[in-house]
């Protein structure tokens, strides 16, 4: 029987995630939601970013961002992501790679209206990864939707959740002589049943 005490325990690998994230909330200077994101573009160059997770879900994990984005496009071409979030104060990290879905129902209106009205306007004003003359070209868009989407601007149609739905989720935390702990949980299909095995440091 494969011995996963401890922090590995428990038969639900996003069970286990939110337990190490709420772990982290507690010891992490910054952003312990950050993580890094990787993406393909059409010709197979790889691209990463650190964007901040917003849901762990009882079967996917969820950010949201610009769908027109260099990142929301290149989702949408693939389909597929990976990211891995990595925690220097508790030294783990867990790396996830999976399908891709856009969540654009009642979870994205109801975070889009959590932001603060600044950041609702900045989402509308900002054609997100395009080039740009100047930052005053930036705030003058700002001031004109402003004045056009007022104070309780609704989520712009290009602006959303993306849903990450792992085939496999990698658990690792750091062990003495580089003797690290690794699991990993994988699937082929986001139907089938995990498979956890232990990896070599």
């Amino acid at each position: 029987m494969m011995d996963r005490s401890g922090i590995f325990a428990g038969d639900d690998p996003f069970v286990l995630a939110r337990a190490w994230l709420a772990e982290a909330e507690a010891s992490e200077l910054n952003d312990p939601n950050a993580i890094a994101l990787s993406t393909v573009d059409s010709t197979g160059m790889p691209n990463a970013r650190m964007v901040l997770l917003k849901d762990i879900e009882p079967a996917g994990f969820v950010f949201y961002t610009n769908y027109t984005s260099q990142k929301g496009r290149e989702i949408e071409a693939a389909g597929k992501a990976a990211f891995v979030m990595h925690w220097k104060s508790l030294r783990r990290q867990i790396r996830v790679r999976g399908i891709t879905e856009r969540e654009e129902g009642p979870a994205a209106d109801a975070y889009y209206a959590s932001r603060s009205l600044k950041s609702r306007l900045g989402a509308w004003a900002s054609q997100q990864s395009q080039p740009l003359s100047s930052r005053a070209t930036l705030m003058a868009e700002v001031a004109k939707v402003t004045a056009t989407h007022g104070p309780m601007p609704k989520r712009p149609p290009f602006w959303g959740g993306i849903r990450i739905i792992p085939t496999e989720i990698e658990f690792w935390a750091d062990g003495a002589f580089r003797l690290h702990d690794r699991f990993r949980w994988s699937r082929k299909t986001c139907n089938d049943a995990w498979r956890v095995e232990r990896l070599n440091p």
